[in-house]
Parts: C-alpha cells; structure tokens; sequence
C-alpha cells in the first residue's frame, strides 16, 4: 500500500474529503478523536486542527452558543499517520458566554492548546472597517488550481487536486517565485470548493481551517521570498481569530492581509475577511517562525 504521507491527495471531491476529516468520534462528553488529511511531509495541516479542536468544544456548548473567538498555540508538530485525541475543559457557562480550553493531543502530549469562547445572539452597538476600494472581481482574478496544475510537485497536487478550497491571488500567487513588488500586503479571494450545509459553527471552522493556508503569505512577499524560495523554514507558533458576523465560506471571501512585523525569526501576519458586498466577518492574526536562507 503507498504511504499517505508521501503520496499527493488525488480525490474527485476534496471538500467531502475534508468534511469527513472534520467528524469527530465521541469517546465521552468531554473526550474526541480524529484523523488527518494524507499530506506531503507527513506533518498535520495547523488549519485541519484549528478546526478539528474548535468543532470538539463546540460539541460541549449549548447549540444556541456560537463560537466567536479563538486563541491558540501550535506546540508541536503532528504526525497524519497518528490519531489525534482532543481533550475539551469546561471553564465556565455564564449567561451569556461560555469557555472551553482543548487540548489536541497525540502521544499523550499535546500538539495544539486552544482556548475558545461562544456567545449567545445578542444585540449592541456596530460598527465595522470598510474593504478596500476597486479590488477587482474573482472571476477575473487566476485561481491557484490553474497556476500549480502543471507543476509535478506532491506538494503543488496537495494545494490543487486535494485543495478544499478555490484561492485567488489579487496582486499574483508567490507559489513558485517571488511577488514582483516587495510589500506587507496582499489580498486573496476564497471560497469552498462546493455548497455547505447551513451550519454556523462548521462555517467558523472551515474559515479557520481555510486561513492557515495564507496568514504568513505576506511576511514571504516583504522578504523577497516565495513558497519555493530554498532552505526557507517557516511554521505557524500561534493563532487568534474573532467572527463578528455569520460567515458562509461557500461565498467568495476577501481577505485583506498585512504583515505589521517581523523580528527573532518570527513575523506577524494579520488579516481582515470581507464578504463579497463589504460586511467585515472576521480578524485573524497569526505569528510564526520564519526563516530565510542568509
């Protein structure tokens, strides 16, 4: 039998393989299993176990509790051909919030701890940050499954073939070589690969799932690096995340991107999700370590 961590993911319907990954078993109320997406490299994608740790304490809230924000840190690395056991606390039920601390573990040791809040729907005072001006449509921006195809990489039919979601590069991909121009910026449609159920909290993951896949982009554009930039090592250290409205990840996402600093091997990257008519849905940052070559 090949080996899943060497092989690219070649399946006719990513999203429902991903979705699959994304069911956890119940062992009991407070205790959750689950497996990994077969990737090249053998390590667990940080965005999977976002998500499969914020939909285990999901699973220990009141259904009427959305969950709103997350904080957490990647503490090792995981290993695809490994279950993954996630441990859910219960810190606390108020009349309005509920917390949950998890622990994603492997081994018996942990590979992400994650705290995550939830809210009951109220009303109160709104405001929100507008997006930009003129950023141009998705369907005239080159998606990334049509930039990789031809590319005989495991690694580039991980992110097309396998890829649960549809990226678009507003300024140009960095996959194969770096941005033309060096700047902290970069804007990115994106939008699943195919229709969802109408289920909030299984959105909000997906989000999580889908941001791990861009959050240090534009650290690599300020540096002159891209994705196959040589002896580049780079790995997401933490990851914080607020929804402030209902997010439907099968609609075309904008998200607004910038990278405040970069300092000690590590950089910050940050970003703002827009619904295609302007309703800021979520803020993302996320620190990671990052090394050049030099």
């Amino acid at each position: 039998m090949p080996d899943p961590t060497r092989m690219p993911v070649v399946t006719p319907d990513p999203l429902a393989t991903v979705l699959d990954v994304l069911e956890l078993d119940e062992v009991d109320e407070n205790t959750f299993t689950g497996g990994s997406l077969p990737k090249p490299g053998g390590r667990v994608f940080g965005g999977q176990v976002l998500a499969q740790t914020l939909l285990a304490a999901a699973r220990t809230v009141d259904p009427e509790r959305l969950p709103h924000s997350i904080h957490g840190y990647f503490l090792r690395a995981g290993d695809v051909t490994q279950p993954i056991t996630f441990q859910v606390e219960r810190l606390r039920d108020g009349r309005s919030f509920s917390a949950r601390r998890t622990h994603a573990l492997q081994g018996g040791v942990p590979i992400l701890s994650m705290t995550t809040s939830f809210q009951v729907e109220q009303g109160g005072v709104e405001h929100a940050d507008v997006p930009p001006h003129d950023v141009p449509e998705p369907d005239s921006v080159p998606s990334a499954m049509d930039l990789l195809a031809a590319v005989d990489h495991p690694v580039a039919a991980f992110w097309t073939q396998a890829s649960a979601f549809d990226l678009r590069h507003v300024e140009g991909s960095i996959y194969l070589d770096p941005a033309d121009q060096v700047t902290d910026r970069q804007m990115v449609w994106m939008r699943a690969r195919g229709p969802l159920p109408q289920d909030q909290v299984l959105h909000r993951a997906l989000l999580a799932y889908a941001c791990d896949q861009v959050m240090l982009e534009p650290l690599l554009r300020r540096h002159g690096a891209s994705w196959a930039t040589r002896d580049l090592s780079i790995a997401s250290l933490d990851h914080a995340m607020w929804w402030h409205r209902p997010v439907s990840v099968d609609e075309w996402l904008l998200y607004v991107q910038s990278a405040p600093s970069a300092q000690g091997g590590r950089g910050l990257g940050a970003a703002r999700v827009y619904t295609r008519d302007g309703s800021l849905v979520a803020t993302i940052a996320q620190e990671g370590m990052v090394r050049l070559p030099g």
